[in-house]
This record gives C-alpha cells, structure tokens and sequence, in this order.
C-alpha cells in the first residue's frame, strides 16, 4: 500500500464487500469516515443450536445459503473466519484501523457493505448475489458495463441485520487479534486456517475444534517483521507448521 500512494495508484477490489466499500467511499473524503461495516450472510449454521455445532458434517457446512462458492472460502463462511480475513483486507485497503472495521450479519446478502460517515449517514452498496457485478465493475472502472439480466427489485426484499455472536463465530476475533500482534501474525492465521479447513474437509477436524487450533496458533506464533513477500511466507510457512503439530498431536 505504500508503493500504490508513492505511485499514486489505486488497487481496485474485486471481493463484493470491499467493491462494496470502494463505491461508497466514492466523492468522499477518508477522514469523514466513521467506521466500516462489513456484511456476512452468517453461513449455513446461523441458527443451528449451539451445541449441535460440534457435529456439523462438511456436507452440511458447504451448503451455503446464498452464494456458490469453492470449498475452502464456503467453510470460512460457516465460521465467519473469511469475514475476519476481510477485515484485515479492508483495514489495509482502505486505511482504516481495524477498531473501526465492524461486522454485521445480513442472511439476505442484498448489502454487500456499508460505510458510516462522521455525519451519522450510511451509504451502502446494494445488488444480488452475483460476483459478475464486482468484477464488471473492476474491469471497467470508472465506467460501469449494461448488466445482461433482469434489473433487481427491491420491493417485497426483506433486510435484516445481527451482531455477531461471539459463541457462535469465535474465529472472528482471532482476525482482529492477529492485526494486534501485527508482523506475520496475519500470514500465520491465514496458513493455519488453510490446514484447518483441509482437516475438517478430510473428517480428521471437527468443526468446533478450527478455532481451538487457529487460537493456539496464534498464541504460539511469535511474530516477525514484514518488510519483503518472503517475510510473508515464511509466517505462511511457520503457521502451516505450527497447525499441522498442534493437530497431529491432539494438542487441542
């Protein structure tokens, strides 16, 4: 991000929260901006009884709601891991400190996510669930592209917004907790969730136990300086590691 302000540059996203983000910054000025709300559609489980979740299957957990999406980001979506990796990618996208990043769960995924100026005024970004529209937007920014379907309507939609709970989503803050460390932290989290996902997939991880293992990652990893990509690997590869032990040794 550094070399993008040195160059005057602007990285434009192509996730539908942070496109979403991206358009409702739009004419307005950074330092009016109050805090970040990130939507989640709150994954497959967001009313299943809490003490059914240690037995969910990756059947089941891949059975979105509302987006088709591939395996690994589909079961970070049913512990809403992805949103806190989102929130580390907006933070640094945008400049905005992490406190100021917040996540709400909308089931109906119609606001992809809003920003909240200083004023008390919320602009959001609204649309269907088609990452076709993200992309277009990026491909043809500034301009916009005709939309080859029906236009969404809005009467009779239904929006609704929760915070999270915490019981039910622990991952989350394990995002937030990362960004805190600081260094390689985040490339740590990130690995370990990779192997985590990919152990539950296998049937060797139960559902509940990805943020047992993520957390004692995190409390383990002791973080590096990142100045170079290689630095970002190689907390890649420590936390791959460190996930990897802590799993085959039943240390959870």
């Amino acid at each position: 991000m550094a070399e993008v302000k040195r160059r005057n540059l602007k990285i434009l996203p192509v996730d539908s929260e942070h496109s979403a983000i991206f358009q409702s910054l739009a004419g307005h000025r950074l330092s009016d901006v109050k805090r970040i709300i990130l939507t989640a559609s709150g994954g497959p489980f967001l009313r299943e009884p809490l003490k059914k979740l240690k037995t969910v299957t990756p059947r089941r957990a891949l059975k979105h709601p509302t987006w088709s999406m591939g395996k690994k980001v589909t079961i970070d979506s049913a512990t809403l891991m992805n949103k806190g990796f989102e929130v580390i990618e907006a933070s640094w996208l945008f400049d905005i400190p992490p406190e100021s990043i917040t996540v709400r769960i909308h089931p109906q995924s119609i606001v992809h996510s809003m920003v909240e100026y200083i004023d008390g005024s919320i602009v959001s970004q609204m649309g269907s669930s088609d990452m076709k529209v993200p992309i277009a937007y990026a491909l043809s920014y500034p301009e916009r592209l005709p939309a080859k379907k029906e236009p969404f309507e809005v009467a009779g939609k239904k929006l609704e917004f929760l915070k999270v709970d915490p019981r039910r989503f622990p991952c989350l803050s394990l995002a937030y907790r990362a960004m805190e460390i600081g260094g390689t932290a985040p490339s740590a989290l990130n690995a370990a969730d990779e192997v985590c996902v990919d152990m539950f997939l296998k049937g060797v991880l139960r559902f509940t136990d990805i943020h047992k293992v993520l957390c004692e990652v995190l409390a383990r990893h002791v973080p590096g300086a990142v100045a170079t990509v290689d630095d970002v690997v190689e907390g890649n590869r420590r936390g791959r590691e460190s996930a990897v032990s802590i799993i085959t040794k039943g240390k959870i």
